[in-house]
């Protein structure tokens, strides 16, 4: 078996490579970047050349840093991917272009690939994880997953930060259909009939990991996974966020979250903060692992049983 391994975690905003040592579980070297990928999905149905483009640009980008060959990476894509009639040309595409064999996965398997990233993330930050809520915000959809120590349940719900924004440029538009969403996942955690209480609530992806830098005095240039991972946020934090945003200019914003989070960034929020109030959890727990750490732990595992 290879030592080292890259996945790369082609989502609707973000576009995600990682170098990881099987042999240690550690991380080598990373690779981050926004493309955009959802951008006029919602009016179009597509993913446009425009957005394939970046991608293309940015695998590139990531191969001249991190140093991979792009045919020997485990390549996975997400929500955007899912949805996007093009979705066969595209993928065709960027074999052809980029040399990179991308799978599609269904919500239920980026749940369950999150999930073991995340449980491996809570033992490296020496956290309880037998019970907890696992909330993941992307670009095009949002998944839930409720760990118990021998079981999890899992839903993938059909909106993200990306399809949100575009769909609703009216404030009120978007506050009704969140309201609408909310009744939706409290409808899904009231029929697994389980008492929260005592479940910690555990947040990733780039909204959560945002906030938690913010609260650290962190800025998009200066950003540390290894300080943020297990950050405590809670909801003052968020509404200090919205806040900042709000009495600061682009430009101060786009230093804080990133040119590519900056359209996205208040409507993440405004998700995280449903969460909390369906949860009724004063506080959540945030990590930086995700999809492309947990593809890699399940390469390494898997190889290693075989």
């Amino acid at each position: 078996m290879n030592q080292e391994i890259v996945t790369i975690d082609l989502g609707s905003n973000s576009f995600r490579v990682l170098k990881y040592d099987c042999l240690n579980h550690k991380i080598i070297s990373e690779y981050n970047e926004v493309v955009g990928m959802a951008d006029g999905l919602v009016d179009t149905g597509l993913i446009s050349k425009e957005a394939v483009q970046r991608v293309i640009a940015a695998i590139s980008h990531s191969i001249e840093v991190i140093n991979y060959n792009p045919q020997d990476a485990i390549c996975v894509t997400t929500a955007a991917m899912r949805k996007a009639s093009n979705n066969k040309e595209i993928l065709k595409y960027l074999r052809l272009e980029a040399k990179t064999n991308f799978s599609i996965i269904d919500g239920t398997e980026e749940a369950r690939l999150t999930l073991l990233a995340v449980k491996y993330a809570l033992k490296r930050e020496k956290i309880n994880s037998n019970n907890f809520v696992l909330l993941d915000i992307g670009g095009g959809s949002t998944e839930i997953i409720i760990n118990t120590k021998d079981s999890y349940k899992a839903h993938s719900f059909d909106f993200g930060i990306v399809t949100l924004t575009q769909r609703f440029l009216n404030h009120n538009d978007l506050k009704n259909d969140l309201e609408n969403k909310k009744l939706e996942i409290k409808l899904f955690l009231d029929s697994l009939n389980i008492d929260f209480k005592d479940y910690s609530f555990v947040a990733t992806a780039g909204t959560p990991t945002t906030i938690a830098a913010i609260k650290l005095g962190q800025d998009f240039f200066s950003y540390d996974r290894n300080i943020v991972n297990g950050t405590i946020v809670n909801l003052e934090d968020m509404t200090n966020c919205l806040n900042i945003f709000k009495n600061s200019s682009k430009e101060d914003i786009v230093k804080l979250v990133g040119r590519g989070r900056v359209d996205f960034i208040e409507v993440g929020i405004y998700i995280y903060k449903m969460i909390f109030e369906v949860l009724e959890k004063n506080e959540s727990i945030v990590l930086d692992d995700g999809l492309r750490e947990g593809v890699a732990i399940n390469y390494c595992e898997t190889k290693c049983r075989n």
